[in-house]
């Protein structure tokens, strides 16, 4: 008997609403899907191309009543042009050994995020994260994902001090950045920002036109930082559209 594909229709549903982590004062509140089975890779192409992000093996996405300040967003790799700051910051990371790796997480790569939550987040969603919550961030996933370590160079060929890493996903038209994080002490390195300018040049040698950053929020500290990336498309009422290149 011939096995057949299942083409079942992804179920949604809608977590209770919770303080918002980006504008005080207001409810978030989310929408889900579980990606699994041999259907997992293509249903998270296209959730993310329709404003949904990743967490091991569930897609998510705002669906605040009345707020739609969380808008999903992308650099245009090809487009892309850096600026004279940002060719310093490449230059600047120009010593930096960076290595694709699988999905599996390790006990240095640990360390370096409860360094990173501790500086730059405590108090925050992820604060408490232990050991098994950090395995199953990386490990627990059912699409083609990876972990990119960024390390000093070691001495006689042996493995550098890990800096920063970013796990990611590779889709069809481009990269998706699901989470990134970078050791607190080595702010004149700008290491987060180097993660996402050395995603653009990734994504050009892999011949994919788009980075995903996930959600912008204007008007949020935390979110700032990605209006610096253009050209930029946001996922708004009539498709993807590029914003404006001055920009807020």
């Amino acid at each position: 008997m011939t096995e057949q594909r299942s083409t079942r229709v992804p179920q949604f549903f809608l977590t209770p609403g919770g303080p918002c982590p980006y504008l005080p004062g207001r409810t978030e509140r989310k929408v889900f899907a579980r990606l699994s089975g041999s259907l997992a890779q293509p249903l998270n192409e296209a959730l993310t191309h329709s404003g949904f992000r990743r967490s091991q093996g569930i897609a998510y996405r705002p669906a605040c009543e009345g707020c739609a300040a969380c808008v999903s967003v992308r650099i245009v790799a090809d487009a892309f042009e850096f600026s004279h700051g940002q060719k310093r910051i490449l230059k600047r990371n120009g010593d930096l050994a960076r290595d694709t790796v699988a999905a599996e997480a390790t006990r240095e790569q640990f360390a370096l995020l409860r360094t990173y939550l501790d500086s730059r987040h405590a108090g925050g969603g992820m604060s408490d994260m232990g050991l098994f919550d950090y395995v199953a961030m990386v490990e627990e996933t059912p699409v083609t994902t990876h972990i990119i370590e960024y390390r000093r160079p070691g001495a006689d060929g042996a493995p550098g001090t890990l800096l920063a890493c970013a796990l990611s996903d590779v889709l069809r038209d481009g990269l998706s950045m699901v989470y990134s994080f970078f050791h607190p002490g080595e702010d004149v390195r700008s290491l987060g920002t180097y993660m996402i300018l050395d995603h653009v040049r990734a994504a050009r040698m892999r011949g994919l036109r788009h980075v995903y950053l996930g959600y912008w929020v204007q008007g949020s500290r935390k979110m700032d930082y990605k209006a610096r990336f253009r050209p930029m498309e946001a996922l708004g009422r009539e498709g993807w559209e590029r914003l404006d290149p001055a920009g807020p």
